[in-house]
């Protein structure tokens, strides 16, 4: 059974109250929720981390007891060179995912430190992102610079 691991960077533990014209009213919960049930339809086995701290993302990265991620790094995205360094340095492929689409909002976040070593990016769907990217798992990655 493909095992993944969700990683959610800073922040998203406010889901549901922080600017929700942007991110939506769910809340993180009910999003690992979701993800969990389609995952279970799917035949894969996820397991959840969310962290406000780099560092803690990075030691979790560094467990390596999954196949596969699924990475919403938040506003690390556009800063983290050290949560790229790890996600290049355990080898595992991943694909991330945004719950709006950084390249639509303020121009800091046209910076990308991870889209071009994940498999593909998913962006601008809210939760619906992560259910498309267990389908793209489920179904297999196939080329680690997919569509975006």
């Amino acid at each position: 059974m493909t095992r993944v691991l969700v990683l959610q960077g800073p922040n998203l533990n406010l889901l549901g109250t922080r600017e929700p014209e942007i991110y939506g009213r769910e809340t993180l919960d009910e999003i690992h929720t979701g993800i969990a049930a389609r995952a279970a339809e799917l035949g894969l086995q996820v397991d959840f981390f969310q962290s406000n701290h780099e560092g803690a993302l990075i030691d979790r990265l560094h467990e390596r007891d999954f196949d596969v991620a699924i990475v919403n790094a938040g506003g690390l995205t556009h800063t983290s060179v050290a949560l790229r360094d790890a996600l290049l340095g355990i080898a595992r492929p991943f694909i991330e995912v945004h719950l709006s689409d950084p390249s639509t909002r303020e121009p800091f976040r046209q910076v990308n430190f991870l889209a071009d070593i994940a498999v593909t990016s998913i962006v601008g769907q809210g939760a619906r992102g992560y259910h498309l990217a267990l389908e793209r798992i489920a179904a297999g990655l196939g080329d680690r610079h997919g569509a975006r």
